[in-house]
């Protein structure tokens, strides 16, 4: 009979895998694990079952993506940009003037999900924290005083300049001297009066202030000195009266004077209706085309005031009226000033170096050819004085430059930061 337990290398009985008796089933050893495989190299299959059941290590975790960090709110980062202009804000037309002025168009409001400037001003301005229970506190530049104070500042230049035109046609010798100086410095002041307060308030240079008093006074002795050079002259110091060697013509500077008052009344009427298109316009070219024609008709309207004090003025001094080189000065005069009033100091000061350099030039060239073998020199000057007149000069250096500024004025004073400013005090 054979014996079923054979000691396996350790000594441990194991089972054999046949059996001797019939009918016996093949067990599997005593000492076996269920699942554990027995038999010539199952210590090699234990350990390779056992590496293989072992459970997969965890995966590493995929790395986070850091979103891109990009300005969540746009029009939060503009309002930080801009955030003077938003606090000292009264108005979203402020707001909206001041980003224009900064180059910000309609089409760059696009990109901060509005059509235009307008409404993007809108929500800065509403964004901006303000206590409500406050109130604003009145300041100097809001308050602003009765039209008739300039009103009357800008009748003074031409109550003052008739005076001085009548004293001058009622004296003769050293009293009109007297009389000349005299009235000369009550303009002066008068206009300067009329200058500082009220519409007319700008900040220019000083070097446009030096040219527009040239200009002026080439209006009066210009014209008589132009003449009397031409001819070889003066053999004498100016004088009133059409006889006399040297003509001073008062009446374009009287016209001037005198169209100071419409002059005020057209500019602070501009600023006014052109403040009312910004508050009802909604884009920047929507504001530029409504205020396009409103400029042209207050220049016009000048134009028409100034012929009709032109044409009084000399009904009255018994003169023949020049039109052409009064409307070219005046509109010269207008559109600078209406120009320095909203902040654009620059062009009008360099159009009118230019205009007053022009006549000097033309003043200079007569003289000038008076030189030995500089004759040449006067000839266009002169060709112009024998063909037309000597008006043309003031007529042509005017006339061009007006043109010229008005071009100027259609570009900068249809912007919406020209009108930014709050009405001043007058």
């Amino acid at each position: 009979m054979t014996d079923l337990r054979t000691p396996d290398l350790h000594g441990r009985p194991e089972l054999s895998g046949t059996s001797d008796l019939p009918g016996t089933p093949e067990l599997p050893g005593a000492w076996d694990l269920p699942g554990t495989p027995s038999g010539p190299g199952a210590g090699d299959a234990c350990s390779e079952q056992r590496l293989t059941t072992e459970p997969p290590a965890a995966p590493a975790p995929a790395p986070r993506r850091t979103p891109r960090r990009g300005p969540a709110d746009p029009v939060k980062a503009l309002m930080h940009q801009h955030r003077d202009l938003c606090e000292r804000a009264v108005d979203p037309l402020e707001i909206a003037a001041g980003l224009e002025a900064h180059g910000i168009t309609d089409r760059t409001a696009a990109r901060f999900r509005h059509r235009h400037v307008f409404s993007l001003a809108e929500e800065m301005y509403a964004r901006v924290p303000r206590d409500e229970d406050t109130p604003r506190a009145v300041t100097e530049d809001t308050t602003p005083r009765p039209r008739a104070t300039w009103l009357l500042r800008a009748l003074l230049p031409g109550v003052s300049c008739a005076a001085t035109v009548a004293a001058l046609h009622q004296t003769q010798g050293q009293a009109r001297l007297l009389a000349g100086i005299a009235g000369a410095v009550a303009v002066a002041v008068s206009l300067r009066a009329a200058l500082t307060r009220g519409p007319l308030r700008a900040k220019g240079s000083p070097g446009s202030l030096v040219w527009t008093c040239w200009l002026l006074a080439y209006a009066v002795l210009g014209d008589g000195l132009l003449g009397a050079a031409a001819s070889g002259g003066p053999e004498a110091l100016p004088a009133a009266g059409p006889d006399s060697p040297w003509p001073i013509t008062t009446i374009p500077v009287l016209t001037l004077a005198l169209a100071c008052a419409p002059a005020a009344w057209l500019a602070h009427s501009f600023g006014a209706r052109a403040r009312g298109r910004l508050m009802t316009s909604r884009g920047l070219e929507e504001f530029a085309a409504s205020v396009r024609p409103l400029l042209l008709g207050t220049v016009g309207s000048f134009l028409v005031a100034t012929a009709a004090l032109l044409a009084l003025t000399a009904l009255a001094l018994g003169e023949p009226a020049p039109y052409p080189q009064a409307l070219a000065l005046g509109a010269l005069l207008f559109l600078a000033r209406l120009l320095a009033v909203h902040g654009f100091a620059y062009a009008p000061a360099v159009i009118l170096t230019a205009t007053a350099t022009a006549q000097a030039t033309a003043l200079a060239t007569l003289f000038a050819a008076r030189l030995p073998y500089c004759a040449f020199l006067a000839t266009p000057v002169q060709a112009l004085i024998d063909t037309w007149g000597p008006g043309t000069v003031p007529t042509l250096t005017c006339g061009t430059a007006a043109p010229a500024l008005l071009i100027h004025a259609t570009r900068k004073l249809t912007r919406a930061s020209a009108h930014a400013e709050r009405a001043t005090r007058w």
